[in-house]
């Protein structure tokens, strides 16, 4: 239905609503201004176009029209939505959230110009009384096992490897360091030979049966190593070949693991003393990547809950901006990761299947928007300056660098938006019921 008809002398628009958050304007622009695009695009034309028979400059308009024939009135067309589009948008009160499609007709000289400007906005959002909102928060916590499993892991980066004495024979765990070359029915094939390969048996690293071929070896001996390539194997022309490898063990080495103690504590660095300083940074560390963790799974449970209680359309164009969106993220997350080939089909995939995750997203920043309206909240200079300070830590840049980059680049709008999201959230977990639950268990 037609909500209102208003204009002004060179613009007559109508506006229909199509849906909550989708309206389309009927807009007319007035003959006289199509006729003066016309004139003024024949003219900017005429300067620069060359006839035979005609002085430049000189070419008669008739002629510049017959020239450029429907190319003309197609210029024309994009100029008059160019100039119109904005004024008829004001005109409606409307605020687009994505580009405007556009259906028009081609203009002609002394008529007036018509199209249709196809507008989705925001919807309008009923928040329910956000006190009877529910959320689960996950409790933070940290063993004394998780953090020995830690100290064992600095353990494991900090190992040495000694050379075992001459009649010690390899087994898994040991560290060998191998020359070998590969062929298949005799012939050597390219990438199949190296020389002082360090490889720890068991570990899996190569194909299988090379590391248990070397198994029971002793330094200098030289083995035949009968294998064959998994079927799977990443190079096609080897994929399920037998091949044979002759491999010489020219070193074995053992693991040997530093004592847990504060001498290991100060070759950590860090300005570490004692073992318990170890212990505290690594508790410090998991406890922030669990409070991170219970936030998130805390915001995400009212958010869920918000959702369920709030109904309202979700403009499309919105939706589809937030898939494009994510897409271009993975894409570039992964371009030259995987084969390009993968990397399309799985896009596709994506394209395919993300529609109601990328819905999600976008009711969940209406939804945030709109509790931020409520209650109020806005972000201030300091508080913005402060998430570019958190941002600039987080990644190890220099903070005066990190506010250079987002004045220069404009993302201060962005963060200042990342500011009050945050502040609603807050809101949210104020006002809502929170239970306290134990976290969840570790895959």
């Amino acid at each position: 239905m037609a909500d209102a008809a208003s204009g002004r002398d060179d613009i007559q628009i109508e506006t229909n609503e199509i849906s909550p958050v989708v309206r389309e304007i009927a807009i007319e622009v007035a003959g006289k201004r199509v006729d003066a695009a016309f004139g003024r695009v024949v003219s900017e034309l005429r300067k620069t176009a060359r006839v035979k028979g005609f002085r430049p400059g000189k070419v008669p308009a008739g002629v510049i029209k017959q020239m450029y024939g429907e190319g003309l009135g197609e210029e024309i067309e994009r100029q008059l939505v160019r100039e119109t589009l904005a004024d008829a948008v004001e005109l409606a009160g409307l605020e687009p959230v994505v580009e405007p499609q556009i259906e028009a007709e081609v203009p002609s000289e002394g008529k007036a110009f018509r199209y249709k400007a196809r507008i989705e906005i925001k919807p309008s959002i009923d928040l329910p009384d956000l006190s009877a909102l529910s959320g689960e928060r996950p409790r933070v916590e940290v063993g004394d096992d998780e953090l020995l499993t830690e100290l064992e892991s600095l353990r494991e980066r900090s190992v040495a490897w000694v050379e075992e004495d001459e009649e010690v024979l390899a087994e898994n765990g040991h560290q060998v360091t191998i020359d070998f070359v590969g062929s298949i029915d005799g012939v050597e094939f390219e990438g199949g030979s190296a020389e002082g390969v360090e490889l720890e048996l068991g570990s899996g690293r190569m194909i299988p049966g090379f590391e248990d071929g070397l198994v029971g070896a002793k330094s200098g001996e030289e083995r035949d190593l009968d294998v064959t390539f998994p079927e799977e194997y990443g190079n096609e022309e080897l994929s399920g070949k037998a091949a044979v490898f002759k491999a010489t063990v020219t070193a074995i080495k053992r693991k040997e693991l530093p004592e847990l103690d504060d001498d290991f504590a100060k070759d950590l660095g860090e300005d570490f003393e004692t073992l318990d300083d170890v212990r505290e940074k690594i508790r410090e560390g998991l406890t922030s990547q669990r409070q991170h963790a219970s936030d998130h799974a805390l915001h995400k449970s009212l958010l869920d809950d918000l959702v369920t209680r709030t109904s309202f359309d979700v403009p499309p164009g919105m939706v589809e901006r937030q898939l494009e969106s994510q897409l271009q993220q993975f894409e570039q997350q992964m371009q030259g990761r995987v084969p390009e080939p993968d990397l399309r089909a799985r896009l596709a995939q994506m394209r395919e299947e993300g529609w109601d995750d990328a819905k999600r997203r976008v009711q969940e920043g209406l939804l945030l928007e709109a509790v931020a309206k409520s209650a109020g909240l806005e972000a201030t200079e300091e508080e913005i300056d402060a998430r570019l300070d958190e941002m600039a830590a987080g990644q190890g840049v220099d903070a005066k660098l990190m506010h250079d980059m987002a004045n220069a680049q404009g993302w201060r709008p962005a963060v200042a938006a990342e500011v009050v999201d945050r502040k609603a959230l807050d809101h949210l977990t104020e006002a809502a019921s929170i239970t306290d639950v134990d976290p969840p268990e570790a895959d």
